[in-house]
């Protein structure tokens, strides 16, 4: 299956604090001391990433009882599927889809966690940087395809996770994962539906000529009305 592996994922301070649930501006202004900290986190955490995108587009041939039956058109079998009431929501009127797991990789998921246990502060900025990073890893990913649907003419559908209203992550993930060959880049889903590393996050996006977006992805979310950053989130889309 196609892997990407060049991005570029550039990250400042403040991306670090919102990940940690941080205001920036107030953070500057009272605790100067977190800066340095996240400034630390950046230096540590930049080369440890090992962003990867492993994808595989799928062709719709029918939608029905909010399931979609798709087919690999190299292959022409059609026995998969994704469903919910989210995937027939956004992926009916689509003609094909890209199912996609992105990931950063082992290595700073667990410097973080080590670091938990004798510098807990430090640990936590770490670990902030790889929730960072995978969250911006995500939106790349989605921009790289809805450019290239745009190069054909075609729209694109909201980017779809497990987790969002409609789409359970007990369903959503088993149907992701048994799309793609999460090995490849060392990716694992385990008995609770969780993945391994867990800086990472599944996707769908659909594509085609009636594929347009409906909304935004803060619309689906189950903090949506309480988060205090989907307005950021909503832009970065």
């Amino acid at each position: 299956m196609p892997i990407l592996i060049d991005w570029n994922l550039s990250l400042t301070t403040e991306h670090v604090l919102r990940a940690q649930g941080a205001d920036p501006e107030i953070i500057r202004s009272r605790r100067p001391s977190l800066i340095k900290t996240a400034d630390w986190a950046l230096r540590e955490g930049l080369p440890l990433l090992n962003p990867r995108v492993l994808f595989q587009q799928y062709s719709v041939k029918s939608l029905a009882h909010e399931r979609l039956e798709i087919y690999d058109e190299l292959t022409n079998k059609n026995q998969h599927y994704l469903s919910g009431p989210l995937i027939a929501q956004h992926l009916g009127p689509a003609e094909k889809i890209i199912v996609m797991i992105c990931t950063i990789g082992k290595d700073l998921e667990e410097i973080a966690s080590e670091l938990m246990s004798t510098e807990p502060l430090r640990g936590f900025a770490l670990d902030s940087v790889g929730s960072a990073a995978s969250e911006m890893l995500a939106i790349q990913a989605c921009n790289y395809f809805e450019a290239e649907a745009l190069t054909d003419g075609l729209q694109t559908t909201l980017p779809l996770n497990p987790g969002m209203i409609g789409w359970s992550v007990r369903d959503g993930q088993p149907q992701i994962f048994n799309l793609l060959d999460s090995r490849e880049i060392n990716v694992s889903l385990n008995a609770d539906c969780m993945m391994s590393p867990q800086k990472s996050l599944s996707l769908v996006l659909g594509i085609g000529p009636n594929a347009a977006t409906s909304g935004q992805v803060c619309d689906y979310c189950s903090l949506n009305g309480i988060c205090k950053y989907q307005n950021h989130y909503a832009k970065q889309a």
